[in-house]
């Protein structure tokens, strides 16, 4: 899981502000960061998307993205028995292919927690060691709209059932509204209610639904915001709004996470969600990875793609390519 420094949000804000933590030095601060060029952007992103690949790194990029999906079920008529399937499709994604990797986690409603970690049995653990983990969304996921206390309750529930990862919702409201020291103060409240009884913590992503953000500069404050309020993950979407992941968006946020760590040292979490089907779109997402923060982040601690349907797509490209009848895209190159 992705490592933060024993520094609390506030202190960590305090130093990079250079001044008390207040809402008119977080609001100083996010509001001066550069304006994002959106041409500039969009064409860095596009770009990206249309390099060559060598044939014999398809088959490498096939099995990655496999290992970085968050197969995810999230719908008001999910029941234990469509979690156990999506378990079994998690630790099998392709029966007649014993070599297939798992993915990375499960995503579920708080409510399916225990139902996925009984399911995982011995296999639920850290996906860099081969395992699979529970992620949970929370915080009155999608809308965020309810009171802190109940997104708190959500949160230490679902951790208490289990959950390796919580995926929270931000304030949209509060966010365009400009009240950023609220924002904060709620991430901040929802990693402390992350913490287990041992004192470790479930891994956070903080999702900020960039499709409501009506703004690249707006994604740019909301993701350096949610890293200072010690978010371990930027995620894009809740993939219940159009529109969910894009490239730009998630350039976007990688040249965020780049410049953090280049900042503190500290290597923070991207994920990608919604939207994302077929593996030609999944490996420019791993290209703009490579190229922008390196390939190091290329693994289930630092990337993650938030999907249901994109590992079909991946399994018949897999199979294709195993049989000697491959038709599928031209894929980009990543070394």
């Amino acid at each position: 899981m992705t490592t933060r420094t024993a520094l609390a949000p506030a202190e960590r804000a305090t130093r990079l502000l250079g001044a008390e933590l207040t809402e008119k030095s977080l609001r100083l601060h996010l509001e001066g960061l550069p304006g994002v060029d959106a041409v500039g952007l969009e064409q860095r992103a596009a770009a990206l998307g249309t390099r060559s690949i060598k044939t014999t790194s398809k088959a490498w990029a096939l099995d990655r993205i496999i290992e970085l999906i968050d197969l995810t079920t999230l719908e008001g008529a999910d029941t234990p028995g469509k979690v156990r399937s999506l378990v079994a499709k998690a630790i099998t994604p392709d029966p007649s292919s014993p070599d297939t990797p798992r993915v990375a986690a499960v995503c579920v409603y708080g409510d399916m927690v225990p139902d996925a970690v009984a399911a995982l049995g011995a296999l639920h653990g850290d996906p860099d060691d081969g395992l699979i983990s529970v992620a949970a969304v929370a915080t009155a996921f999608p809308s965020g709209r309810a009171s802190l206390a109940v997104k708190l309750a959500d949160t230490r529930d679902a951790v208490a059932a289990g959950a390796d990862e919580i995926d929270m919702v931000i304030d949209r409201g509060a966010f365009l509204a400009g009240r950023y020291g609220e924002v904060f103060e709620q991430i901040v409240a929802v990693k402390e209610a992350c913490r287990r009884e041992d004192g470790t913590f479930a891994s956070l992503k903080v999702i900020l639904e960039t499709g409501e953000l009506n703004s690249y500069d707006n994604v740019r404050r909301a993701s350096w915001l949610a890293i200072l309020a010690g978010g371990d993950f930027i995620k894009t979407s809740t993939g219940k709004v159009s529109p969910a992941a894009t490239l730009p968006v998630t350039l976007l946020m990688l040249e965020v996470v780049r410049d953090w760590h280049r900042l503190t040292g500290e290597k923070i979490g991207v994920k990608p969600a919604g939207g994302i089907r077929t593996s030609k779109d999944a490996i420019k997402y791993l290209v703009t990875v490579a190229e922008t923060v390196g390939e190091e982040w290329l693994q289930p601690h630092l990337f993650r793609f938030g999907a249901s349907s994109l590992l079909n797509d991946v399994l018949l490209q897999r199979q294709k390519l195993q049989t000697g009848h491959y038709s599928g895209p031209d894929y980009v190159t990543i070394d």
